[in-house]
């Protein structure tokens, strides 16, 4: 039996359950994994918050695991290749990772970077492939600005580093307070709010933003990115779908199949990076696997300092 956070009813945490479950042995394609880690995203409250079509209750809490192989399936390997029962291994877009154990796919689990902390492994899928997709679908290349609204956040941090990579100069918005997190990984800080398009231009020093990616929604940040970039295209948001086709921008979401495809695509990179410690995944805090509502509230609150993990 395993320990697993499940929603038993539509709505907030406060009425999740932690259940005592089944872990079924892992059929040809599947393996088992004992949570070491577990990923803590705003994706894991928000798909659960109301009623969605084709979604039956109880739904099992969170989607990237970090751990270690209790059992693999016949004639199995996993994402990465071959593996052996023990090897520590972190998983993505899986189902139920508020847990003590699970089994999973075998093809959304890979092997573990030795240098990479649990903690750290279970967190960088989520945000550095949604990153890498906004860089990716509006074109980034070497010597342009870009505007990133969020720059603090989890996927921000991961954007700022993987433009770097490219070659692109960012300027990011945050809060005063996190200013000096996004110098640190490479941006240029500028604080949101009333003028915040000035505070770009002059940041820019006269060069044009080339492209803008927005990862927290607000009408400020749309507005901005529209009168700075004139191609549609190069924008893109990940915070404001119910607003993307009336602006006439781009729009991304892992349940997109098109952003499904890429996001599987640029796992083993991202894993690659990570291991080199050329794509950091800083992680402000751990909470018991029991403490998962203090961790949320946390989450929610906005402004962790980096990412949270539950550690069964």
């Amino acid at each position: 039996m395993a320990l697993q956070w499940r929603a038993t009813t539509w709505g907030g945490p406060e009425s999740w359950e932690l259940a005592e479950v089944e872990v079924p042995p892992p059929a040809s394609g599947e393996v088992t994994i004992r949570v070491r880690a577990a990923g803590m995203n705003p994706a894991d409250y928000k798909h659960v918050a109301s009623e969605r079509p084709g979604v039956v209750l109880p739904v099992a809490i969170g989607y990237e695991v970090s751990g270690e192989l209790t059992a693999i399936g016949p004639d199995t390997v996993i994402g990465s290749g071959p593996a052996s029962v023990g090897d520590e291994v972190l998983a993505f877009r899986v189902q139920g990772g508020y847990a003590t154990e699970l089994t999973v796919p075998a093809e959304k689990v890979f092997a573990k970077p030795a240098d990479l902390s649990h903690p750290e492994a279970a967190n960088l899928l989520l945000a550095g492939t949604t990153a890498a997709e906004m860089l990716e679908v509006t074109g980034v290349g070497r010597g342009e600005t870009v505007l990133l609204h969020g720059g603090s956040g989890a996927v921000g941090v991961a954007v700022l580093q993987l433009a770097a990579r490219r070659g692109a100069r960012v300027i990011a918005t945050a809060s005063p307070a996190s200013f000096d997190r996004v110098r640190a990984y490479g941006g240029v800080p500028v604080a949101y709010g009333p003028g915040l398009r000035a505070r770009v231009e002059d940041a820019a020093g006269g060069a044009p933003v080339d492209a803008a990616l927005d990862a927290v929604g607000t009408d400020e940040a749309l507005e901005v990115s529209q009168e700075l970039v004139g191609d549609r295209d190069r924008i893109v948001t990940i915070a404001a779908a119910d607003r993307a086709d009336e602006r006439g921008i781009r729009w991304i979401a892992g349940s997109l199949p098109a952003s499904a495809a890429y996001r599987d695509a640029v796992r083993a990179e991202l894993i690659a990076l990570a291991g080199e410690g050329a794509l950091i995944v800083p992680v402000a805090a751990t909470y018991p696997l029991r403490d998962m509502r203090e961790a949320l509230r946390v989450l929610a609150a906005g402004h962790p300092g980096g990412k949270l993990a539950l550690v069964p």
